[in-house]
């Protein structure tokens, strides 16, 4: 009977390590599967189909379309632990680079993006689209971020540089870091906008410096942009902006309000001595909250929204004894205008959104060189479904 017991114990003895080391080599092998999907490629997108409707002020239809507004795909990935990369098209004309850059990470505090991205600056600009409020992007992004810049130049608000971007002064929860108190991104672009190479002699500057004053929720916003600009020999000449704004989300109640201001250099016409510069400014605020219904885990999301909008491509143009016309002064000016914008932005499913909005436009119409109040309406519906 000892003798038999001996045996199981010296069988054990020999099992027991042969086990663990099975166990071992199970989870190692586990963990290098693991890390090789992790390095996997991975491809996402999303697709916009847009409907707009054009009214004038006595409601009368005056131009409708369909369009496709964004198709993008994306390829994105790790090629070792702390360096990512990405790259993006758009296929709704032709294909078209939007994002291409690898990013290294080595910790919270500093990381160093290069190639063509989205620059820092402004607080709705970094949001993707798909996840806006409305169904685009205000007027004010849209002339002093550098997507229809005022200067003529840039697209996509993207450009080609460099870019450091990191997160400071951790606070730390039962179940670790919260959320960060500052982020910053500070990155040096050619100023030319996305696919375009750099055409005068200077780089530009971009920046965004955002605080969380104790609330992950609360977001307190400043950017710069330094630069030069050439799209010809009468228009070419500095491309300064700033930005300030403010927003709160905590996932229901959304609210963002930002104001932006540009200077805009160009060398004057016959007569005129040079150089001359023209400002532009915006603003905005809006307000959302989302209401969630359905069965748990299939949450549906309803957000009504509302927002006004001003944008003045050239400020102080307005006759001096009447708000009723603007003369016509730089070519390709468009007067000041507001927006006035109800929306309903619906998700039945986390992959599918879509949004309808009306606004109603505070605007001005071109008359033999002179511009007259005009109060047009607009209707549009946007269906987005990413993957």
């Amino acid at each position: 009977m000892k003798h038999k017991f001996r045996t199981i114990i010296g069988m054990l003895a020999l099992a027991i390590p042969l086990c663990v080391n099975a166990q071992n080599d199970v989870q190692q092998q586990v963990d290098e599967l693991k890390g090789k999907i992790d390095r996997m490629p991975k491809i996402s997108g999303f697709v916009q189909g847009m409907y707009q409707a054009d009214l004038d002020e006595a409601g009368t239809l005056t131009g409708n379309t369909l369009r496709m507004r964004r198709v993008r795909l994306s390829v994105d990935g790790t090629l070792f632990k702390g360096l990512t990369y990405k790259i993006q098209g758009d296929f709704t004309r032709s294909p078209m680079l939007v994002d291409a850059y690898v990013k290294y990470k080595p910790c919270n505090e500093f990381a160093i993006q290069i190639g063509q991205f989205k620059t820092p600056f402004s607080i709705e600009s970094p949001i993707n689209p798909v996840n806006l409020e409305i169904f685009d992007y205000g007027e004010a992004i849209q002339g002093l971020v550098g997507y229809k810049d005022v200067c003529g130049v840039g697209s996509l608000g993207r450009d080609l540089g460099i870019m450091a971007t990191g997160s400071l002064f951790p606070v730390k929860g039962d179940e670790g870091i919260k959320y960060h108190v500052v982020d910053y991104a500070l990155g040096v672009f050619n100023g030319n906008g996305a696919n375009q190479l750099d055409n005068n002699n200077r780089k530009d500057v971009v920046g965004r410096l955002e605080v969380h004053p104790g609330l992950k929720a609360l977001t307190l916003s400043g950017s710069y942009y330094y630069g030069k600009y050439y799209k010809d020999e009468d228009f070419n000449g500095i491309r300064n902006r700033w930005a300030a704004g403010l927003q709160y989300n905590d996932g229901k109640l959304v609210i963002r309000g930002e104001y932006l201001n540009g200077t805009t250099g160009y060398q004057g016409f016959e007569g005129e001595e040079a150089p001359k510069q023209f400002n532009s400014r915006g603003y905005y605020a809006e307000a959302g909250y989302n209401f969630q219904f359905g069965k748990e885990g299939k949450e549906q999301k309803l957000m009504p929204v509302l927002r006004y909008e001003h944008f003045e491509q050239q400020t102080g143009v307005l006759g001096p004894h009447t708000t009723d016309y603007v003369i016509y002064i730089l070519p390709n000016f468009s007067a000041p205008t507001s927006y006035y914008t109800v929306g309903i932005n619906y998700w039945p499913l986390k992959s599918l959104n879509f949004k309808l909005d009306y606004s109603f436009i505070d605007a001005y119409k071109n008359v033999e060189g002179l511009y007259y109040k005009n109060h047009p309406h607009r209707v549009v519906a946007i269906l987005s479904y990413k993957f």
